[in-house]
């Protein structure tokens, strides 16, 4: 019988775990309502009436439009009810979709990348450690929430501050995480086999380091993916992240639904249910990795 190859057989650990693929498919189906966002969605989401607000979920009607060539009824379907400007909220969690995901999947591309870089550096160079390390764990000493807070009050609101905000307080993780991987790998003999026969240090760090932290550093981007649209909704809802007017998202729609949440609970219902859920499918899918991935749990799995 052929043996298997490595990559297949981590392919096949990876479709028999449940976490990964429950995870997995309700990611992909949310990546999916982000990218089809133009057809799932019913209308312009900014598209506003004031004869259409605060509409019950179900309800049908007409919208009332000024355009350039006049007055404009559209027929709407408010399948998830209306807001307080008569906006159709169902249109907006679906468009919301898109800026949670690329807020999310950058934060960790770049978070990771910084760190990464970091990490190495500091777990290498034994003089650079310690300085680098006190840096990492005094922005690690400041809750998440708010140092993105304090850092995005600097910059105006929109969606690269909001990233630049998320990225600080995630690299100091993700450096401590390459470092400790580092300092482990760096004794072994091989790579100090590598030192004596004169490999130089950038040649050395890219082909007997930077591999080893692949399969670690895959997990921890799909938790600071979760970490970053929770973040990320939470600078919405306080009103510090993208502007409401502009583009929709799920933090920023409850924001401007709290204010009449006794009387249409609704309008915060509809973007928190999905924002949980996209949250929980991507946590479920980082366990998923973790367990497949990373040795230690594995054996403790067998």
């Amino acid at each position: 019988m052929r043996a298997q190859s490595p990559f297949a057989r981590t392919l096949r650990s990876l479709m028999g775990h449940p976490s990964v693929v429950i995870g997995g498919t309700l990611v992909g189906l949310i990546c999916l309502m982000a990218v089809f966002a133009p057809i799932l969605g019913t209308i312009d989401p900014n598209l506003n009436s004031t004869s259409t607000r605060l509409k019950p979920p179900g309800f049908e009607g007409e919208m009332k439009v000024y355009t350039d060539e006049g007055r404009v009824k559209i027929p709407v379907t408010y399948r998830m009810g209306s807001d307080n400007l008569g906006r159709d909220v169902y249109s907006r969690v679906v468009y919301g979709a898109r800026i949670s995901l690329v807020v999310g999947i950058a934060v960790a591309a770049i978070s990771i990348s910084l760190g990464m870089f970091i990490g190495l550096i500091a777990g290498y160079f034994r003089l650079l450690d310690s300085v680098i390390m006190r840096i990492m764990d005094g922005l690690m000493a400041i809750p998440a929430i708010l140092l993105a807070i304090a850092v995005v009050s600097v910059f105006n609101a929109g969606m690269l501050s909001v990233i630049i905000a998320i990225v600080v307080p995630e690299v100091p993780r993700v450096v401590r995480l390459v470092r400790s991987i580092v300092l482990s790998i760096r004794e072994e003999p091989y790579v100090e086999a590598a030192i004596t026969a004169g490999t130089r240090v950038p040649t050395l760090l890219v082909r007997h380091v930077l591999p080893n932290t692949v399969a670690p550093l895959i997990v921890q981007g799909t938790f600071i993916v979760a970490s970053a649209i929770i973040i990320e909704a939470i600078l919405s809802f306080l009103g510090l992240g993208v502007p409401p007017d502009e583009v929709p998202t799920w933090g920023n729609i409850m924001g401007i639904a709290r204010e009449n949440f006794q009387l249409h609970p609704y309008q915060v219902f509809f973007p928190g249910v999905i924002l949980a859920v996209t949250v929980l499918a991507v946590n479920m899918l980082g366990d998923g990795l973790r367990d497949t991935l990373d040795p230690r749990f594995a054996k403790r799995g067998a």
